[in-house]
């Protein structure tokens, strides 16, 4: 009987322990409650004292515990210890000739997207021992490298090669992407002269004075898969993305992404700064292009997908602007018959516009009206075909939470109403457990919405991370739990206005 009851204790003990074990660590399976998770602000540091501009991307090194940041003011990387988040210690940074864009970090290893000084000239990618701060390599890529990431598996550097042309636009270089083998040193740097805006439809604008498909491209931001095969690009000024093939070094394909309908009861928008009344959210003869900026690939019940922040992004230069208000164009009548009345301030007279789409005739006057960006985040197929979008939800969140801050301008609500709205700039997935987060950056706004998107026809609203010392997010850096140094997941947000950064704590 006591031999009995003994083994019966040590059972019971024994069960007892896996079940705390079970429900304090969350395994990659393991369930886990979305609604009980907690976000707590354990950290933040300014990273300059000027007006903005001193803190634009990170990346995170597990080893060393550093965060390295892209500082183009000062043309630097500027380097934080955040071994302990809550008291950051800053220390030597890396100083560059050139600016620079991006980072990332892989094995020890640092790169750095470094525009060259006149940035119609091809950039470079620079590599640096994490650990000593010491220059490893630099390869010539592509004109004007705006974002630069490792691939999972860390043999290949990509590059998105942006090739804006400079202001009075008599110069304009071939957008491309590099894509850099680690291991032989071997860089290959892909253009589009295999692409025509026909061939790709869907949306896709080629329009720039006098460019050609390949020199219009504007690779922008880099997702790469999973099992390091595909690097998917967002064309931000284009309205597409792009699919590269790592293995065979070609761009596999080029898809347009469409419009957003804002005559649709799903779509409706604040479409005026000047109505008097922040979230006058109304359906209105307008279609909004999507133009992602940050986008991340993510895994989600073993299917991938893509997902875009729509921020919208337009061409405004010396030599040639397609920017626009409603107000000051002329309307079809027999397609707008209402126009007057449309074009008052109230309504959609301030809204900004392009005048590269929407004459579809040629006659002059505009059949459609094409807004900038989506004011959304979506959810696409790995080949382009919309599987979610946001609607109008971040707009009429952002209004039912923090109303003083919605479409703000500066802080003030309503600000940017009559332009891309909060302006979704950047996304990244975090797992927790069988969960997956999706944290989405909102550049006017400010701070970071959350979302539970496990079910991807269906994402759920989680939570705002707001604080308002904190202007601008620019970029977002999950760190799972195995790679923080508080041993819990991590969310790290630069603010280029504020040149803040803000480290929070996921539970």
């Amino acid at each position: 009987m006591k031999k009995s009851l003994l083994a019966l204790v040590v059972v019971g003990m024994l069960f007892t322990s896996c079940i705390k074990d079970h429900v304090g660590h969350a395994g990659d399976d393991e369930y886990v409650d979305v609604s009980q998770l907690t976000f707590s602000k354990i950290g933040g540091f300014s990273n300059g004292t000027g007006e903005e501009g001193f803190a634009e991307i990170s990346a995170y090194d597990p080893e060393s515990k550093k965060l390295f940041i892209v500082n183009p003011v000062e043309d630097e990387v500027s380097v934080w210890d955040i071994s302990v988040p809550g008291t950051p210690l800053t220390l030597s940074p890396i100083p560059l000739t050139g600016t620079p864009n991006s980072v990332d970090v892989h094995d020890g290893v640092l790169a750095v997207a470094v525009e060259n000084t006149n940035k119609q000239m091809d950039g470079s990618v620079q590599t640096y021992d994490t650990a000593t701060q010491t220059l490893i390599n630099t390869y010539n890529v592509g004109a004007l490298p705006d974002m630069v990431t490792f691939s999972p598996n860390g043999k290949y550097i990509v590059s998105a090669n942006e090739g804006e042309p400079n202001d009075d636009y008599t110069v304009d270089p071939e957008g491309s992407v590099s894509v850099i083998e680690v291991d032989g040193n071997e860089i290959n740097t892909l253009y589009f002269t295999a692409f025509t805006e026909a061939s790709v439809g869907n949306g896709f604008r080629v329009f720039g004075p006098n460019a050609n498909f390949a020199q219009d491209v504007e690779p922008e931001y880099i997702a790469v898969s999973e099992d390091s095969k595909y690097a998917y690009v967002s064309l931000q000024e284009n309205n597409g993305m792009a699919v590269v093939d790592l293995k065979s070094m070609t761009i596999s394909s080029v898809f347009g992404l469409g419009v957003k309908d804002y005559s649709q009861p799903s779509n409706k928008i604040d479409a005026s700064d000047r109505d008097d009344m922040a979230g006058n959210f109304q359906n209105w003869p307008v279609s909004g292009l999507y133009m992602p900026d940050a986008i991340a690939y993510t895994e989600l019940n073993g299917t991938a997908y893509i997902i875009s922040a729509n921020e919208g992004d337009s061409r405004d230069y010396d030599g040639y602007s397609e920017e626009e208000r409603v107000k000051d164009v002329i309307l079809d009548p027999s397609v707008f018959p209402n126009a007057a009345d449309l074009q008052m301030d109230e309504n959609l007279g301030r809204l900004k516009i392009t005048t590269a789409n929407g004459d579809t005739d040629g006659d002059g006057d505009f059949d459609e009206i094409y807004a900038y960006g989506g004011r959304s985040f979506s959810i696409w197929s790995t080949s382009g075909d919309l599987i979610y979008d946001s609607a109008d939800g971040i707009g009429k969140k952002t209004l039912e939470v923090n109303p003083a801050y919605f479409n703000a301008d500066e802080g003030e609500a309503d600000g940017r109403s009559d332009d891309k709205g909060a302006e979704p700039e950047s996304v990244v997935t975090l797992k927790v457990g069988n969960a997956t987060l999706l944290f989405v950056g909102l550049e006017r706004s400010g701070g970071v919405l959350v979302y539970d998107i496990s079910n991807p026809n269906s994402p759920e609203y989680v939570t705002w991370l707001f604080d308002e010392v904190d202007v601008a997010p620019e970029g977002l850096l999950a760190i799972s739990k195995t790679d923080s140094p508080t041993g819990e997941h991590l969310l790290i947000i630069t603010n280029e206005v504020s040149n803040t950064v803000a480290i929070y704590e996921i539970k």
